[in-house]
Order: structure tokens, then sequence, then C-alpha cells
């Protein structure tokens, strides 16, 4: 009970963190270990998972970019930096709507089989639906320089002519 009061006192460690390369002031930024070297010897109590904690704020920091990561070191964002952008492509920028229309939604897969009895009726009737036609290889063609030219894709099997054995 003693420990988890102790814990409360402590600030937050993000608070922490920036407190720690504020105080150290290194001209190429601050690294983990330096960090929590700094927190360790100014904060007493702290929980046993002290760095699986420190290394867990920290890549939540840098990947909300509150913190800069480069060659190692940690490092504040300047005021002017930019936003840190999320990953993928940015959504295209969407037009303005005219007044009074909603914008056109539309669910994600494959839309609902209709649930009208007659259309079910009709299906049911209907049987299998029909078998599509095989198209046949088309004669090869001849062109103007007497050359014949293959068609598209694998070209059809040949069949041999059916011969009599002369058995009776």
């Amino acid at each position: 009970m003693d420990d988890f009061n102790k814990s409360t006192s402590l600030p937050q460690y993000s608070d922490m963190i920036y407190e720690a390369i504020e105080a150290l002031n290194e001209k190429n930024g601050s690294n983990k270990s330096s960090i929590s070297r700094f927190i360790e010897s100014n904060y007493a109590g702290l929980p046993p998972g002290h760095s699986s904690l420190l290394s867990h704020h920290l890549t939540r920091m840098r990947e909300s970019g509150e913190l800069i990561f480069l060659k190692n070191n940690y490092f504040r964002p300047g005021p002017d930096a930019p936003p840190k952008r999320g990953r993928g492509r940015p959504p295209k920028p969407k037009g303005p709507l005219p007044p009074g229309a909603s914008s056109p939604t539309r669910s994600r897969g494959r839309p609902p089989k209709s649930k009208d009895p007659l259309e079910l009726a009709m299906a049911e009737a209907s049987g299998s639906p029909p078998k599509k036609v095989q198209r046949t290889a088309a004669p090869p063609v001849i062109g103007p320089d007497g050359v014949v030219k293959r068609g598209r894709g694998r070209p059809p099997k040949v069949k041999p002519d059916f011969v009599s054995l002369g058995f009776n």
C-alpha cells in the first residue's frame, strides 16, 4: 500500500522525459540511457518496471510527434516544426456540398440480396442459371503478305480424325 502512494506522487512519464531532455540540454539530443539515469537520480520510488515504462512512453511520444528521434537521440520539436503525418496516403480533400444535400454514403462490400418474395419465387422457378456458351477458336487469319497470323491465347488442342480399325 505504501508503494502505491509513492508512485502516485510522481509526475507523469511524459513530464519527467521533457524535464530530463531540457535539463540535460545536449547538443545532439538525449539518448534513452541518459534520460533514464536523470529520472532515476531525481525521482525516488520509481516503479519496478521503470525501463520498460520509459521505453513505452518514449515510443508513444515519438509516434505522436511529441518527440523527434534522430540518430538514437530524442529532441523536443521546435515551434515551427510541421505536425507529424500518420502512415499511408493522406485522404483527398472533399469539395463543398451544395446546401441541403447529404453526402452519398454507401456501405462496403456486396449489396444484400433482394427480399422481395416475387423475385425469390421467380429465381426458384427458373432453376439453375443457363450455361455459358463456349466460344470456338477463330479460323487463322492470313495477312496481306501471305503470313498466317496466330490469334491470342493458347491454340486449341488438335483432335485426330476418327480412323476405323477394321474390327467387325
